[in-house]
């Protein structure tokens, strides 16, 4: 039996819905596990735009699922093409939102963007990014309610690693899997050996160590606790993948092989360029993606910083600042 034909025999749908990011990696998935008498529980909803409402209705529907029935909602981590409908599927059903604690900020309550403003403005201007670029760059982070709605605290609760709870004849468990986000985290069913991995691990894409910075204003070190956090992921032994883009798929570890052998040719990349002489992390993300602007140039500069950190981990560059601008260097003779 292949992909999403043992998942419905295992009462599970994948919904699948449109995202307007050339960068996401295509359509988001939100699966609907139904308990067998109708009841469902959510994992993932979806992007919160008018085409992602009618497709989470629409797919639904098809499937002969009944969203009013929704019993909980479970966020994988605090982006919008992931928990856009999250409060719309609890105002329809009644039911609780669950999301990780490291991850609520994003998702829960009013949207407190703003008090964290200035301390992005200044770690980015110290990265190098242009003065011109830094308005657009800040603001990023605001929510517009364009892509989703923030979920209403009275619905929220903490969605831990290390729950175990049942869904119809799946037993599953949560992995907190730090790296895309802080508190991203996966589903694995050991009984059947499925990894409900959204983000986390994807067929055709390598999941952005998305740049977030602490209270502390230092960054959270996205790829440095992705790369352990995939080791988790390694040792399991999973007979399907339900990504949070694209179709189910096989092979984890030899997908993880590639993503692995991926990040360690764009470090060395990094490490080619920076035997020239010191640079930024804005000089160093155009040596691997070329000049960009806009939301592009946070993705890429979260790349760019994600693999340096690798590489500072292991002893083979170092930052330091200068006149206000943090360069990298090579500390390999």
């Amino acid at each position: 039996m292949e992909g999403d034909d043992l998942l419905r025999s295992l009462g599970i749908h994948r919904l699948v819905i449109p995202v307007p990011f050339p960068d996401a990696g295509g359509p988001v998935n939100a699966y609907a596990l139904d308990d067998g008498a109708g009841r469902l529980t959510f994992f993932d909803t979806g992007i919160g735009t008018a085409e992602g409402i009618a497709a989470l209705r629409s797919g639904a529907a098809k499937a002969g699922l009944d969203i009013t029935r929704a019993a909980e909602v479970l966020v994988s981590h605090g982006h919008v093409d992931h928990f856009g409908n999250a409060q719309l599927l609890a105002e329809e059903s009644g039911a609780m939102v669950g999301i990780h604690p490291a991850d609520r900020d994003k998702v829960v309550g009013e949207d407190g963007w703003a008090a964290h403003e200035p301390m992005y403005e200044s770690y980015l201007r110290k990265q190098g990014v242009p003065e011109a670029q830094l308005p657009r760059l800040v603001a990023m982070g605001r929510h517009s309610g364009k892509f989703s709605r923030r979920v209403d605290p009275a619905r929220a609760r903490g969605l831990d690693g290390g729950r175990r709870f049942r869904v119809g004849g799946l037993d599953l468990e949560v992995l907190h899997l730090p790296g895309h986000t802080p508190g991203l985290v996966c589903l694995w069913e050991r009984a059947h050996r499925l990894l409900f991995a959204d983000d986390h691990v994807l067929a055709r894409t390598s999941p952005n160590p998305f740049l977030e910075l602490t209270e502390a204003g230092t960054t959270h070190r996205a790829l440095v606790r992705y790369l352990r956090s995939i080791e988790t992921v390694r040792a399991l032994d999973v007979d399907w993948v339900l990504p949070g883009h694209g179709p189910p798929f096989q092979g984890h570890r030899a997908t993880l092989d590639t993503l692995d052998a991926f990040y360690r040719r764009r470090q060395e990349r990094l490490m080619d360029a920076l035997r020239a002489g010191p640079q930024t992390a804005v000089e160093l993300s155009e040596v691997l993606f070329g000049p960009v602007e806009g939301a592009r140039l946070y993705l890429t500069l979260s790349e760019a910083i994600g693999n340096l950190e690798v590489l500072q981990d292991a002893g083979r560059v170092r930052p330091e600042e200068d006149r206000a601008v943090v360069r990298w260097r090579s500390l390999e003779r």
